[in-house]
């Protein structure tokens, strides 16, 4: 549950470029999550074209504005869990590979040819 380094030259240059767009958007939502003690993990998966992990954040074909290319959905460990995503076994690699939240935002990229999370940092002020 690492970055990994297939992704930098296929998708890290897309999807960073597209995250800079909803950065401000992703932590907001981090926070409330943990805020409200839902989640201490969020996760936010993306993808180009919908799919069924967590709740539709942005769609990509309404907020055509930000020119984005992927849509985001907003999730956390516990329904990973739920969904068998992430197994019991590997629930102590996912909090030691989890970077702080306050600072890195988790995304779930879900692509035909490459499933994986990716700590991205957010921007500083």
């Amino acid at each position: 549950m690492v970055n990994d380094p297939e992704l930098n030259g296929k998708y890290l240059g897309t999807i960073s470029s597209q995250f800079i767009k909803v950065a401000d958007q992703l932590k907001e939502v981090s926070y409330l999550l943990r805020d409200r003690k839902i989640s201490e993990h969020p996760i936010f998966p993306i993808c180009r074209v919908k799919q069924a992990v967590g709740a539709l954040l942005i769609d990509k074909d309404i907020q055509i504005e930000h020119g984005l290319e992927w849509h985001i959905y907003v999730s956390f460990l516990e329904e990973f869990q739920q969904r068998g995503l992430v197994m019991p076994e590997n629930l102590e690699l996912f909090h030691s590979n989890y970077k702080p939240v306050d600072e890195f935002c988790c995304l779930f990229v879900i692509e035909p040819d490459f499933t994986n999370y990716v700590f991205i940092p957010y921007p500083e002020d």
